[in-house]
């Protein structure tokens, strides 16, 4: 698989022979090559000429010889980033003016990540090859940022105000954690704490630590290579990780090299694997859930290139062995380990400071900070003219592309063709025509990876044709529902499944649970909508194309199983995100639903929650009705009676079905009423900026939908009642002739009427709330009986 690694003598020898390599030994500063890492060079430097990709040994010495000098440099402008508002570039001591105040910055991670990220930078060198890059300790930007200054890989906006000078690399210094803002509220440099849009390259923010590890396998298509810098602490404690080699297939996956950066410390204490016996555990750990653990040198960039090159071979290899039938899935999946010291190569390395701010004290404020800084900094200086060499040397990529386009970075799949649409006037579930509709999508569309997130049961929550058509991928197939290629993804960790599809920006997407159980994917979904919208406001929208995350076996249907399974917040929550990336929809029947699905599945950076009612609906909509709703939101369902009517405002399968009946009786009463339908409230929101607005509806649009004239106002929500108030105060008026029923966090084992009863949801309550703002006694409408049920004196069934 790999030549074996030379001697002592063999290097000395070599070393004479290629005064490269000499110098490249030498290191710089901190930088330093221990003799293990140093045979790797030498492999890799032969394996490299032999396989054509460089044509002779010098170059490749001198590009890692340069490797050192731009890492060196590249932690001098971390600290600087930290502590500084400027740099010299003739290494001068930086004096008490130069320095922040307040000084700002998760300096420690940064430090390990810069020869993690330099690395990478020199593989795709030394290759010729762009890989995309993931990193999950997204608050170690500052490596990427410093790094990517120096090598010319900027996007635009930054290209034009941090040059490769002393200018551009203190406006770099000066802008982080400047918290400088524009006149509209925006930041106001093209620079943030974490991983953003206007960092090149990047395609996730890393604020939640342990998606990236959940997510990386999914993220290439075959052809494509990523590099995912993980978490210690991540990756030892969150363990849906551990299921990757359970999902990864050559045949529809590209190749991904997980490296974590074992530091051994959190943000105030040691991790399990800061010590040996934490880290042989942790390598039999990875041996058992089907990885091939590579451990390195993580403090040196030169044994990053070599252990990236290494994973790469051997995961080659292993897909040979498969082909060849030698072996089966799951494959040993390369996994690195870049064992390191928290903060190496500054002052406070391996200390719980060395986390954010490593010096005793503020540079700026303290003289024995100063000194420390300077002495530690001056390690790191690298000389202008080399420094010059080496940034050079990266900058020039031969025609490859630059790290910040690699593919992963710059998705943009085809639009899908869309399948016929399949209508009908039968009562059913609504989840039978997404499940029809997504069967033939796929179908149509094999060009497009199809992922399916299934925290358990697909089958219960009626996506049965679903399941048949693309089954559950697993290692050992013991059914005709699961498959070696299978595209379900099924696990009961609400955040990998949600993730296998945030992660497969190139393909089609479809996740669906019980609505109480989809909260555990909020912090995931919340990540990839914050960043989508990051994008389009840097210029640059996201390309992938929307998908729905179904929250279906909901709460008015979901009874039977106790309050735990009774949870309208996840609706709610994604209702409070911008409506141009994330839309709420509530399809109250099948051809509503069915509707909806081709705008969905056509959208660019946008993900749409629905949540269905998976329990047969009656037909509430014809085909022209759905497509209205599809289009505007809201529909006008009948209206009766003279003089002003009450505005009934439904939003929910179940609650259309009471707003009916309620209509019936005041009807009967001689009320005048009109009954909207409202699948979309976020359309109807206030919109929060420029970009929002251009999602909502018009004024217009509400008026012809929620006409000023009809002052009084019911609405009965699938939702906390509170919750709609409040985003749809436009729609809603004044709260002295308004009411609004939903959800009040009332429970138990019950049936949909039980449910309906505890929340003050039925038609009675409905009633009850129109007589209060008509202000007459809802008695006259009620028989006793009712009355009685209404005021919680009587029996409740009498309201079914």
């Amino acid at each position: 698989m790999t030549q074996l690694l030379p001697d002592a003598a063999t290097l000395v020898q070599h070393a004479q022979q290629y005064p490269d390599f000499a110098r490249w030994q030498a290191g710089h500063g901190p930088v330093q090559h221990s003799p293990q890492t140093c045979a790797a060079v030498f492999r890799l430097a032969h394996q490299l000429v032999q396989g054509g990709l460089q044509p002779d040994l010098p170059s490749v010495y001198r590009l890692m010889h340069a490797l050192d000098s731009l890492t060196a440099a590249g932690l001098w402008l971390v600290v600087h980033m930290t502590y500084a508002r400027r740099v010299r570039f003739d290494g001068q001591p930086l004096q008490a003016d130069d320095f922040k105040e307040v000084p700002e910055g998760h300096t420690g991670g940064a430090l390990n990540m810069v020869p993690a990220y330099a690395g990478y930078l020199a593989l795709n060198a030394l290759t010729g090859e762009t890989r995309g890059w993931l990193m999950g300790q997204g608050h170690c930007v500052a490596a990427i940022e410093a790094l990517n200054l120096l090598t010319g890989n900027q996007h635009p906006e930054q290209a034009a105000r941090y040059a490769c000078d002393e200018a551009g690399m203190s406006r770099l210094a000066a802008d982080f954690y400047s918290y400088a803002q524009a006149a509209d509220g925006s930041p106001g440099v093209p620079l943030g704490s974490h991983v953003n849009p206007h960092t090149a390259g990047g395609i996730a923010e890393g604020g939640y630590l342990g998606f990236a590890e959940l997510q990386y396998a999914h993220l290439p298509l075959p052809g494509e290579k990523l590099v995912a810098f993980l978490s210690d602490g991540a990756a030892e404690e969150q363990r849906g990780s551990d299921w990757m080699p359970r999902w990864w297939r050559a045949e529809d996956c590209g190749v991904a090299l997980p490296v974590m950066i074992a530091n051994g410390r959190r943000i105030e204490q040691r991790t399990e694997l800061g010590t040996l016996e934490g880290l042989e555990g942790f390598r039999r750990h990875l041996r058992g859930c089907g990885f091939d653990p590579l451990s390195f040198d993580g403090r040196d960039p030169a044994a990053f290139v070599c252990a990236l090159w290494e994973m790469e071979q051997r995961l080659t290899h292993r897909v040979d062995e498969l082909n060849r039938e030698l072996i089966g899935y799951p494959l040993p999946m390369p996994y690195g380990i870049a064992e390191t010291t928290k903060g190496y190569g500054f002052f406070g390395a391996g200390s719980n400071a060395a986390h954010n701010l490593p010096l005793p004290a503020s540079p700026a404020l303290d003289a024995q900070a100063r000194e420390l800084f300077n002495q530690h900094a001056a390690a790191l200086w690298v000389e202008p003219q080399t420094l010059s060499y080496a940034c050079n040397l990266f900058a020039s990529r031969k025609g490859r592309v630059l790290e910040r386009d690699n593919p992963l970075a710059r998705r943009q799949p085809s639009q899908p063709v869309q399948p016929a649409l399949h209508f009908h006037d039968r009562p059913c579930s609504p989840m039978s025509a997404l499940d029809r509709y997504f069967v033939d999508l796929v179908r149509a569309n094999p060009q497009l990876r199809p992922r399916v997130g299934n925290p358990d049961e697909l089958a219960s929550n009626r996506l049965s044709g679903v399941l048949a058509a693309l089954k559950h991928r697993v290692s050992q197939p013991e059914s005709e529902l699961e498959s070696l290629h299978g595209a379900v993804i099924t696990a009961l960790n609400e955040e990998a499944v949600v993730s296998a599809c945030l992660a497969n920006q190139g393909g089609l997407n479809l996740v669906a649970s019980y609505e109480a159980f989809c909260v555990k994917m909020l912090g995931a979904v919340r990540q990839s909508l914050i960043f989508a919208r990051q994008q389009k406001e840097a210029g640059r929208p996201a390309g992938w194309l929307g998908w729905p995350l179904v929250a279906t076996s909901h709460t008015w249907e979901n009874g039977k199983n106790q309050q735990s399974h009774q949870d309208t917040t996840f609706c709610e929550a994604l209702l409070g995100e911008m409506h141009d990336v994330m839309r709420v929809l509530l399809p109250a029947d099948h051809n509503s639903l069915l509707a909806l699905l081709p705008g969905i599945y056509q959208e660019r950076g946008r993900l749409a929650c629905l949540v269905v009612a998976k329990r047969e609906q009656p037909c509430a909509f014809t085909v022209e009705q759905s497509k209205q709703l599809a289009r505007d939101g809201a529909l006008l369902v009948d209206a009766q009676g003279d003089g002003e009517p009450v505005l009934l405002i439904a939003s929910g399968s179940y609650q259309l079905r009471e707003m009916r009946r309620a209509a019936v009786r005041l009807s009967e009463q001689g009320v005048a009423w009109r009954l909207i339908y409202l699948q979309e409230p976020g359309r109807f929101r206030v919109p929060r900026d420029a970009w929002e607005a251009a999602s909502v509806a018009s004024a217009a649009q509400r008026e012809a939908l929620f006409p000023l004239a009809c002052r009084r106002r019911v609405l009965l929500s699938h939702m906390r009642p509170e919750v709609a108030l409040g985003h749809l105060a436009t729609v809603l008026g004044d709260a002295a002739t308004c009411r609004a029923l939903g959800y009040r966090n009332r429970g138990g084992t019950f049936d949909e009427a039980s449910m309906l009863f505890a929340n003050g949801c039925t038609w009675a309550h409905v009633l009850q709330s129109v007589a209060e703002v008509l202000g007459v006694s809802v008695d006259a409408w009620l028989t006793a009986v009712e009355q009685a049920a209404l005021a919680g004196r009587g029996d409740a069934r009498s309201l079914r």
